[in-house]
């Protein structure tokens, strides 16, 4: 199955990495560093659906100018951007989203957080396969339950994503399990379907990596390891943030209400972000009003990069693998990296 999925990306190299589509951090840069490298990087939702216009004008304009300095030298006839694009289902335009990816052609879109379930992902497969026929699609899932429905679907997925309760940003909020359970069952019930999975989840180096290749995966996504990247769109405290935190059990828990300061609403109720601990939750358990985590949250906001950190307020979401995270790397050096020492592992380990 690995080599069925490389086939369909013929610049990627294996084990096959992959930047997950973080809202507003996935941006052109950083999408585009992870495929140069031999992997496959998303562009995430913006605020608005049609923020994924100018970002695939940028995109564009990158992958055209580095075409020559990287592995896509050899994409002349390929008819696809090399990159993906994700919605969040809940909260994107469909038919905004199908316009733009009929224009641009990304090589995958990738589906999220519907209200509707199955419903949704076969609506949205079906539009998107109408206007860009080659364009593959990826859905991501948490349950072992969605996995079964959609083997009842008439429009199935092209890639599955199974992401472990280790995530960063929104996960399953009660019903997740840990990437090491629940991909294997996942993998034994969908046994047969000749659909690619990817492990996602507390995948934050080559360790990961091969472990999860270990658990039958076809490649692997990243997400938080990239918000430490040269080429994410973040802010440089929040950056930090990520750097310097360690002991995810501890530090690390899911909540709504960094969702609610920052005045989200709206997320199915099935699902819950991962943020680093700071001010604000403490001061939450500790019994203070959400009116006055309001006012402290906005204050902060003021503050620049000092908004971060420890005694900061303002929301850092990051998977529970922030531990494992020491610095700031390129995309496409934390990309090579993580392919190339996940390989020796894979060699030591048949060497035993």
């Amino acid at each position: 199955m690995a080599s069925k999925l490389l086939s369909r990306y013929p610049w990627a190299s294996s084990p096959f990495i992959v930047g997950a589509p973080m809202r507003v951090m996935s941006g052109p840069k950083l999408a585009t560093a992870v495929s140069r490298a031999g992997g496959l990087g998303f562009i995430g939702p913006g605020a608005k659906t049609e923020d994924m216009n100018p970002d695939l004008e940028e995109a564009s304009t990158l992958l055209d100018t580095r075409r020559a300095l990287s592995a896509f030298n050899s994409l002349s006839t390929y008819p696809l951007l090399p990159i993906g694009v994700g919605f969040q289902l809940w909260a994107d335009d469909m038919n905004v989203a199908t316009t733009i990816i009929e224009k641009f052609k990304p090589c995958a879109a990738w589906l999220y957080a519907p209200r509707e379930g199955a419903k949704d992902y076969e609506e949205w497969s079906r539009r998107i396969r109408q206007a860009s026929p080659q364009t593959q699609i990826w859905i991501q899932i948490g349950t072992l339950k969605e996995a079964r429905q959609f083997l009842q679907c008439s429009e199935k997925p092209d890639v599955v994503v199974v992401q472990g309760a280790e995530s960063g940003g929104h996960g399953r909020a009660k019903d997740g399990l840990g990437i090491m359970t629940l991909f294997p069952e996942v993998a034994d019930a969908m046994a047969g379907s000749q659909i690619p999975l990817m492990a996602a989840g507390g995948i934050a180096d080559s360790r990961g990596v091969a472990a999860a290749l270990c658990l039958g995966a076809s490649g692997v996504v990243m997400g938080t390891r990239f918000l430490a990247s040269s080429e994410a769109r973040i802010n440089s405290g929040y950056q930090n943030e990520v750097v310097r935190a360690s002991d995810g059990a501890v530090n690390t828990t899911r909540t709504l209400l960094y969702n609610h300061l920052r005045g989200t609403f709206g997320w199915p109720a099935e699902y819950s972000p991962r943020t680093i601990i700071n001010k604000s939750f403490l001061d939450h358990q500790a019994g203070s009003s959400f009116e006055e985590l309001q006012t402290l949250h906005d204050e902060a906001q003021k503050a620049g990069d000092n908004g971060w950190g420890p005694d900061g307020r303002l929301a850092t979401y990051a998977g529970a693998a922030v531990g494992l995270i020491h610095s700031v790397q390129s995309a496409e050096d934390i990309t090579r990296d993580a392919r190339e020492d996940a390989l020796k592992r894979i060699y030591q380990l048949g060497r035993l």
